[in-house]
């Protein structure tokens, strides 16, 4: 490998092919980072590590957990990843790891294991059985930390100069899968890698990017004005960080998805929520992104078709019918009672009051739904390929996310749907 190769990129690469190889590497990569020498390493593959690897290892009789993110071209990056210091300075609740490497092309943190249960886990059971008195517990810890999370994002907002939100890592979750790395040209990155001249396979359509990406989509009766296409070419123009000083900044996590979050059992039976991994935490967030992440990857992500596409290609029916420029498609798939619940409290407790700090302070844009909207679409677009048989997707899974992705980017022509619902639920005028 030549000095800009990425260890922790090849190790994520041949993880997927030779696990016993991969973890040998990895144990290398530690002695050599933190002088650690591990045993019974053991990468753990759950449906959450889209761009990240994870697992357990011993060193000098105690147990560690170990995670790292990786993005292409990391090694060519700059800023640094992995600012736990700033959550914990700012009073958010976050586990520090006990080591941390913030080399590019070597970002690692290890932490004592925990026997703690990801969010993630305990809200995916909600999903499979709903347990009423489990889903309250539950919800109470996520009205607790959207709480907490309010009153840091008041604390800590700010004007902030173009160079300042230009700067921050979290746009590498954005902007930055929509370019070319090296040159900076659009279209490039994950967006032409996944998408760029390649075939989607739907319940019975095939069509090649050139169309796919110029035909609007109807589903369940409502027609939305936005294509593929064009929704990504609006992203490029409104979330470059240029563009983004315009709300302020935060303080923030960046990347709070629930596989980040800790669900620690409290006295009296109350669970408290905690971070781990901020891989893209900053001081200087754009405010209108800092909690996009969180809101999609933890409620419409869900149920099943993002992180378990099997699952939901049983459970969720699918069907697409091509009617001249148009893709009209009908599914059942809907949010779970618990998944409702959380984008309640979302909008309600956090969402909707930063907002209203934003207008109050003259830094809430006029298209502050534009803004969410579209980096709302990029979440799911960009994290992974959503083809069929690109990586998970069946074609009726890949159907639903590219459903859910349309509407996340563009309203609806006529009627109402969830995200509808949710932008007028945290509209400060409204």
């Amino acid at each position: 490998m030549n000095e800009k190769t990425s260890r922790t990129a090849e190790i994520r690469r041949i993880a997927r092919v030779e696990q016993s190889r991969a973890e040998r590497m990895l144990a290398d990569l530690l002695l050599d980072l933190f002088a650690m020498r591990a045993s019974d390493l053991r990468i753990n593959y759950d449906q959450y590590s889209l761009n990240s690897l994870n697992g357990f290892f011993s060193c000098d009789g105690e147990d560690f957990f170990f995670k790292f993110h990786q993005e292409e071209g990391e090694e060519d990056m700059t800023g640094e990843y992995y600012r736990a210091d700033i959550l914990a300075n700012a009073g958010l609740p976050v586990d520090q790891p006990v080591h941390m490497s913030v080399l590019p092309g070597e970002q690692i943190l290890i932490y004592r294991r925990r026997n703690d249960p990801r969010f993630s886990d305990v809200l995916r059971e909600l999903d499979l059985t709903d347990d009423p008195e489990e889903r309250t517990r539950a919800i109470e810890a996520e009205r607790n930390l959207s709480t907490k999370l309010l009153a840091v994002y008041r604390e800590t907002l700010h004007p902030i100069s173009v160079d300042e939100a230009a700067a921050e890592p979290i746009h590498r979750l954005f902007y930055e899968r929509l370019i070319d790395p090296a040159t900076r040209s659009f279209p490039g990155g994950r967006f032409a890698d996944f998408y760029m001249g390649k075939t989607f396979r739907f319940p019975g359509v095939e069509l090649g990017w050139d169309e796919f990406s110029q035909l609007k989509f109807v589903i369940n009766g409502r027609r939305y004005g936005s294509s593929i296409g064009e929704l990504f070419h609006a992203a490029y123009v409104r979330l470059s960080p240029s563009r983004l000083a315009d709300n302020g900044g935060v303080v923030a996590h960046g990347d709070a998805h629930n596989a980040n979050v800790w669900y620690t059992a409290g006295s009296g039976g109350k669970a408290q929520l905690s971070f781990f991994d901020p891989a893209f935490a900053g001081s200087n967030v754009p405010a209108l992104l800092a909690e996009v992440k969180a809101t999609f990857h933890n409620i419409f992500a869900h149920p099943f078709w993002l992180y378990d596409p099997a699952i939901a290609s049983r459970m969720f029916k699918a069907s697409m019918r091509r009617d001249a420029d148009e893709l009209h498609v009908e599914t059942d798939w809907k949010l779970t009672p618990v998944r409702s619940s959380l984008l309640e409290v979302k909008a309600k407790h956090l969402w909707r009051p930063l907002l209203g700090e934003l207008k109050q302070r003259a830094l809430l844009p006029d298209d502050w739904r534009m803004v969410v909207r579209l980096a709302l679409f990029l979440c799911p677009t960009l994290v992974m390929d959503l083809r069929a048989g690109a990586r998970s997707h069946t074609p009726a899974s890949s159907l639903i996310a590219f459903c859910v992705a349309v509407m996340a980017g563009s309203p609806p022509e006529h009627g109402s749907d969830d995200i509808g619902r949710f932008l007028d639920m945290i509209d400060p005028e409204s």
